[in-house]
């Protein structure tokens, strides 16, 4: 899962699970797994190359050991391996500060997508800064899938109460990377 909302997108290593799975689903391989396939759909979208952020699971990025393990047992060294298969990644960085560069490009780095570990993590980010323009990608299928990013809503189906932003804007992105071209973000 892919959300794309203005100029942020980020993907998830694990989404519609217990935080406890979550936890236990940051391994190197899924966390590289996530990466490629990143890679791969900012490449359809016309990101020729691609810089990615990879968020720590635990604050301040596990703070060397002091807040966990996660960081130097799995997520640094899936981003080494990403590195010697050429991806541009960095990272871990801090979660509650690697989303601010991802939507305001500094000087000094240029962030096209980050991989946060779990569904909250990049959920949060996505809904805050736009709740109605959001747009869930789905990647590593072999045709294009998008879909609004906030779910049903069932319960206001039929209601006249809908919004239907969300939906518009995952058409128009579906049409873009039909196109190879996908269409310009708001900031």
């Amino acid at each position: 899962m892919m959300l794309v909302v203005g100029r942020l997108r980020v993907s998830h290593v694990s989404t519609h699970v217990s935080l406890r799975t979550a936890c236990e689903m940051v391994r190197r391989e899924r966390i590289m797994q996530v990466i490629s396939l990143t890679h791969d759909m900012l490449l359809r979208m016309g990101i020729p190359k691609p810089q990615l952020a990879v968020a720590g699971l635990n604050p301040h990025a596990g703070e060397g050991g002091l807040f966990g393990q996660e960081e130097t047992d799995e997520i640094l060294p899936a981003i080494e391996t990403a590195r010697a298969r050429g991806y541009n990644v960095e990272g871990p960085y801090p979660p509650d500060t690697v989303f601010y560069g991802a939507i305001h490009h500094g000087q000094d780095r240029v962030v096209d997508a980050v991989i946060a570990m779990y569904h909250d993590q990049g959920h949060i980010p996505a809904k805050l800064l736009g709740f109605y323009e959001g747009v869930n990608v789905t990647l590593g299928l072999p045709m294009i899938r998008t879909s609004v990013d906030h779910g049903t809503a069932f319960d206001i189906a039929g209601s006249g109460k809908a919004n239907p932003d969300s939906m518009k804007a995952a058409l128009r992105l579906a049409a873009g990377l039909c196109r190879g071209q996908v269409p310009a973000q708001e900031p």
